[in-house]
């Protein structure tokens, strides 16, 4: 902004040196513009114009100033999750805690709480109302360690059964957690995400024969609950 100022106070002592051998003409008619009877005159009023235009427009904003929007999906607790419960004005209560299999949490003075299937800032409230007849305090917080989610794995594997994720799991690493493939029996080519999506079972087909071999690039990642099952290949006896 200071070199346009510069630059306009320039233009304008230029202007201004033009016009006066002009102010001899007398004066202008009312609701007449004055017309500059020269080229280099009508040049730097234009000029002048564009740069004081300039100054005046608005400015972009810096782009660091805007938020950028998060698109963040809602944390829905689950069992195994590990919740840090703080309480700034009772520090005496503050409690570290695991979602156990019924979905429940056991905190001291309330007792058992229903914790799976709600956020944190839900679970949060509901421990504000719950605290408030034995806390002067209403803030409580609620901080999620750490998130683990089941998946479930059957059919030609190793060890079918449950397994807890602490973070992403591909379909072809829940099948290495359950101790890999049962090769004598396994059907690679023909593999099944069962997944439950608002109440209807989908089923999803993938060949993990082809990432084996590396001739599959993209990852089919697990969502929890989901179950993997190998088939077996058809035998001929």
């Amino acid at each position: 902004m200071n070199t346009k100022s510069s630059l306009l106070t320039g233009l304008r002592r230029a202007v201004a040196s033009l016009v006066r051998p002009l102010a001899g003409f007398g004066p202008a008619k009312a609701g007449v513009l004055f017309a500059p009877r020269t080229p280099a005159l009508a040049a730097l009023l234009l000029a002048a114009a564009l740069v004081f235009t300039g100054c005046t427009t608005n400015p972009v904003p810096d782009a660091a100033a805007t938020p950028a929007k998060v698109h963040a999906e809602l944390i829905i607790l689950r069992e195994g999750d590990a919740l840090k419960i703080s309480f700034p004005g009772s520090p005496n209560l503050d409690t570290t805690q695991q979602i156990r299999r019924d979905g429940k949490i056991t905190l001291p003075l309330v007792g058992e709480v229903d914790a799976a299937g709600q956020t944190p800032d839900a679970l949060r409230e509901k421990l504000v109302a719950l605290y408030a007849p034995q806390i002067a305090s209403k803030e409580v917080n609620v901080l999620v360690q750490s998130s683990a989610f089941p998946i479930f794995v059957n059919g030609a594997v190793v060890h079918p059964g449950k397994i807890q994720s602490d973070h992403p799991i591909t379909a072809l690493e829940a099948v290495m957690e359950a101790g890999g493939f049962d090769y004598n029996r396994a059907d690679l080519k023909n593999v099944k995400i069962i997944r439950n999506e608002n109440g209807v079972m989908r089923n999803i087909k993938l060949n993990l024969k082809n990432v084996m071999d590396g001739k599959e690039e993209q990852p089919f990642y697990l969502k929890p609950s989901d179950i993997v099952y190998v088939p077996e290949r058809f035998q001929m006896f």
